[in-house]
């Protein structure tokens, strides 16, 4: 049976996770936001920069149907495994070395996005929206079937899971590209061919498969 998504719960109120609450609240959803702060002290702020959604705890966003993770990577750590256990879980994170400081398991040849995995162990996670900026992805969407919609991939060992996330990003007004296992999630990230630029539908899997065969040659 197809999981269906009304709330989605967003951890991190920078500007890559307000742009997707007011995103996502544009396309229908129930939108809850939650920081490392006491909810009263963010209150205000999440009222004024994402109207509509709603400030929370981090354990009551991690209830919601759908959680991004919108936080610097190297506070990826500061997440509650347990409150996530069974969620879908998109990580939206970039590793950046002059932000996050030296993070010696981000070089070991894996994506960033199987680390992550490896800490929400019993959750699903899928890798996207890293690969738009926070401002495109409030210009760039379009209704489906339009000419120059652009397409955004996603990277999940969760067959289900990765349905779940493709429907998401659809409903955020892009094509949506199964990646397919999570290991496809380094092709997203900084300093790769779909990181570096804007794709339809059919260059995105190009690009795509352009990376697995570097991968596997």
């Amino acid at each position: 049976m197809e999981e269906r998504i009304r709330t989605v719960g967003i951890l991190g109120a920078g500007r890559v996770g307000t742009a997707v609450a007011r995103e996502a609240i544009k396309a229908g959803y129930e939108v809850r936001i939650a920081t490392s702060k006491p909810v009263e002290d963010i209150a205000l702020i999440v009222e004024i920069i994402t109207p509509g959604a709603v400030a929370v705890t981090a354990a009551q966003a991690a209830q919601s149907d759908l959680v991004v993770l919108a936080l610097p990577l190297h506070k990826f750590r500061t997440v509650d495994p347990a409150a996530l256990a069974g969620r879908v879980v998109i990580d939206a994170m970039n590793y950046w070395e002059p932000t996050d400081g030296a993070m010696p398991e981000m070089h070991a040849g894996r994506g960033t996005s199987e680390v992550v995995q490896d800490f929400l162990a019993a959750s699903r996670v899928v890798k996207t929206l890293n690969h738009i900026g926070y401002h495109e992805l409030e210009t760039d969407g379009r209704p489906a079937g339009a000419q120059d919609r652009r397409a955004l991939a996603a990277a999940g060992d969760d067959e289900a899971a990765r349905a779940v996330v493709l429907a998401f990003i659809a409903s955020l007004g892009y094509d949506a590209v199964d990646a397919g296992p999570l290991a496809a999630g380094r092709a997203l990230e900084p300093g790769t061919e779909v990181f570096a630029g804007a794709h339809d539908a059919a260059g995105l899997g190009e690009a795509l498969e352009r990376a697995c065969a570097g991968a596997y040659a």
